[in-house]
């Protein structure tokens, strides 16, 4: 059995993460979701704000980690760390699945069903398999995560970037030939998540899911990109030339991918090949700049606030989703009617001091700032949970 091999962590790939999780946690948590500045709102379909930059970063930055993890294995297949990756894979699933169903538990009590008393409504509330989303975004990390992991103890490194382009390839095609670039229900996407996932288990957004079946196919890819530039970073022993290296591959990436969104727009929704490789190209240069700014000039001190969240990404995410959902849901009395606690906070405390937009922006501030006061210990302590 291979003995893994110790590995210090990348203070600017820590960063890079926590900046990514602060930033979705505060793009998921506004105060009014009518209010919102256009920074901080999805692309409704075609497009790209910075916000639709959030996600595809962390996947990027998964690949990363999954290469720097693995090669203390030296890439070498054994039962144990077969096992690691299939059981993580599943947590990580699993847990996108709990999020679903305590959002559904919780947000049932706001309007239950009527005269059919409380054992009745409990179970209601407790049984909601058949409209439980199955797929979501811890889901998809899960998926690209063991895909990608698997692969790269099963594949010699050399043929995965021809795997990679074989990936968005084919996808391309599927894209081309099933309407894949149609907002609606004719969409390819739409129409295999209808058939294999039903209606009743999809995110609903014009018929298309987000993390839907087939667009797991292009996300696969952009992890495994993150796992080539992985090896990239950590097999060039200069740092100049490794800085240099990213720079240059940021350049190309997010350069081809704009080139060919007038051909294959950048949708995010739809996970295209071309919003791929523009936002790999952006992460590997925004890498690039912090790894020159941290490593390079030594600015640090700005990074620490970002540093509680990088290095417990994933439990900082669910335990802000969890109380996400607690605050939505938890009833409070507001004039003659009930409002959630979220919607009271922002209605009563901030709109009125700092109007729609900036109140609603103030809210997803504190709201970050809860999540880091929750982290801060355990990163005081050096306590990593890894989920």
């Amino acid at each position: 059995m291979n003995q893994p091999t110790k590995s210090k962590r990348i203070l600017a790939l820590d960063i890079l993460r926590g900046i990514t999780i602060a930033g979705m946690i505060m793009v998921n948590n506004p105060g009014s979701w009518t209010s919102i500045y256009a920074p901080l709102k999805h692309a409704e379909w075609e497009g790209l704000t910075p916000t639709d930059l959030i996600f595809p970063f962390f996947m990027f930055i998964m690949g990363i980690s999954t290469y720097i993890s693995l090669r203390k294995y030296r890439f070498e297949y054994s039962y144990t760390t077969l096992r690691k990756i299939i059981k993580r894979t599943f947590v990580i699933f699993f847990i996108g699945l709990a999020l679903g169903w305590f959002t559904k538990f919780c947000y049932y009590w706001v309007s239950p069903t009527p005269d059919i008393g409380f054992v009745g409504q409990l179970w209601e509330s407790v049984w909601t398999v058949d409209r439980i989303r199955i797929l979501g975004i811890l889901q998809r990390l899960a998926l690209c995560y063991g895909a990608t992991a698997i692969i790269a103890l099963t594949l010699k490194q050399k043929y995965i970037p021809y795997l990679i382009a074989i990936l968005l390839a084919g996808y391309t095609v599927i894209l081309f030939t099933g309407n894949g670039f149609a907002y609606n229900s004719t969409n390819i996407l739409s129409v295999v998540d209808r058939a294999v996932l039903t209606p009743m288990h999809m995110y609903r957004d014009n018929g298309i899911d987000p993390e839907g079946v087939l667009s797991t196919i292009p996300s696969i890819a952009h992890v495994l990109l993150g796992f080539c530039v992985g090896g990239m970073m950590m097999n060039t022993p200069s740092r100049d030339k490794r800085l240099k290296d990213l720079f240059i591959l940021g350049t190309l990436l997010t350069f081809t991918g704009f080139l060919l969104a007038y051909g294959c727009p950048l949708i995010k929704k739809a996970w295209t090949p071309t919003f791929v490789l523009a936002t790999c190209g952006l992460a590997s240069s925004f890498l690039a700049l912090l790894i020159w700014t941290i490593d390079e000039k030594n600015y640090r001190r700005w990074s620490g606030f970002f540093h509680v969240f990088g290095v417990n990404p994933l439990f900082l995410y669910t335990i802000s989703s969890v109380l996400a959902i607690l605050l939505g849901s938890i009833q409070v009395p507001y004039g003659e009617e009930m409002t959630g606690l979220t919607h009271y906070i922002y209605i009563s405390w901030l709109q009125p001091v700092f109007g729609d937009l900036f109140g609603s922006l103030i809210y997803a501030w504190a709201f970050v700032a809860v999540i880091w006061l929750i982290g801060y210990p355990l990163f005081r302590k050096k306590i990593y949970i890894k989920i």
